[in-house]
């Protein structure tokens, strides 16, 4: 081997030493920063808006997120009770102005405001398309990337309960509570691609301490379960716009809710530990009613007495 190439390996062994000697330093450096903030500064805790935290689910939700992060409740009623890690702020989902103030500094939105069930249209029209309307504008007016939302199982709640439906489904809302919720939907999607938000829909069936009749069985959620996608849906970093059933580990669920697992939803809960009990204190009903046909119950039913079953 001639001279010059032996001085060329030399130069090459030297440059390769040099540039692992580099790496190993930066790479060392790096763990040690991340290690030294670890150790010596904790990231932030969140600050999530809750609305309608005055309702039902938001009562539900705030012990089971209480330490998890700061919460600012919001309702168009007062609350009295305010526990240490939370704050309120009052605010009218019709009113944007309002709505951006109460939006202003936080971190992502659990949005459970607007009217609950099955209403006349002009209440419908204001609580929950208005409202949802307002609701994403002020995320997007004050720089919010993450809104989580209570759609509804109402929203496709004209399948049958012979079918199981994931979240890829043509929506077939029951009422017109469950056309709102197709709206907020429609609007999330929207917002997701036109302004970049990070939207999650959660068809909500019913969340309580314990199913209260036969229909629940299939749908309930129990806190901790719901609480569990809510902060799966505002802390992952991979969610652009999602759709995600809240519903416990049902056996006699209708809804294929892999979606939501492969996010690492694991449900701790499930209705048939309730089910003697619940099916024991609940009457005979005619299996052919639209009530029992339809995923929807009792919101398939049409004013008009007219029966959407089919003959």
């Amino acid at each position: 081997m001639g001279p010059q190439i032996e001085t060329n390996i030399q130069q090459i062994s030297f440059l390769s030493f040099r540039a692992i000697a580099c790496a190993l330093l930066v790479a060392h450096n790096k763990y040690f920063l991340i290690y030294t903030y670890a150790k010596g500064k904790a990231a932030p805790m969140k600050t999530i808006l809750i609305t309608g935290a005055a309702g039902g689910i938001g009562t539900y939700l705030r012990p089971e997120l209480k330490g998890k992060y700061s919460l600012r409740l919001s309702d168009c009623k007062i609350i009295n009770t305010i526990d240490k890690g939370e704050s309120f702020m009052k605010a009218d989902l019709t009113d944007l102005n309002s709505l951006c103030a109460t939006v202003e500094g936080v971190d992502g939105i659990l949005h459970y405001g607007g009217c609950a069930g099955e209403a006349p249209w002009e209440t419908i029209l204001d609580a929950n398309i208005i409202g949802i309307r307002n609701i994403f504008e002020a995320a997007r007016i004050c720089g919010v990337k993450r809104v989580v939302w209570a759609s509804s199982n109402h929203a496709v709640g004209f399948y049958r309960r012979n079918e199981t439906i994931d979240h890829t489904v043509y929506p077939k809302p029951d009422s017109r509570y469950g056309v709102s919720k197709v709206f907020g939907e429609a609007m999330g999607s929207f917002y997701a691609d036109r302004y970049g938000l990070e939207v999650v829909n959660l068809r909500i069936g019913n969340v309580s301490v314990k199913p209260a009749d036969r229909r629940r069985l299939s749908i309930w959620v129990s806190p901790r379960d719901l609480a569990q996608l809510c902060t799966i849906a505002l802390d992952h970093p991979d969610i652009q716009f999602e759709t995600f059933y809240g519903v416990s580990n049902n056996a006699r669920s209708w809804y294929d809710n892999r979606n939501a697992e492969a996010y690492g939803y694991r449900p701790q809960d499930q209705s048939e530990p309730h089910a003697e009990a619940v099916l024991n204190k609940e009457p005979n009903t005619d299996p052919n009613s639209a009530e029992e046909v339809y995923q929807g119950g009792t919101f398939v039913l049409s004013e008009v007495g007219r029966n959407p079953v089919p003959s």
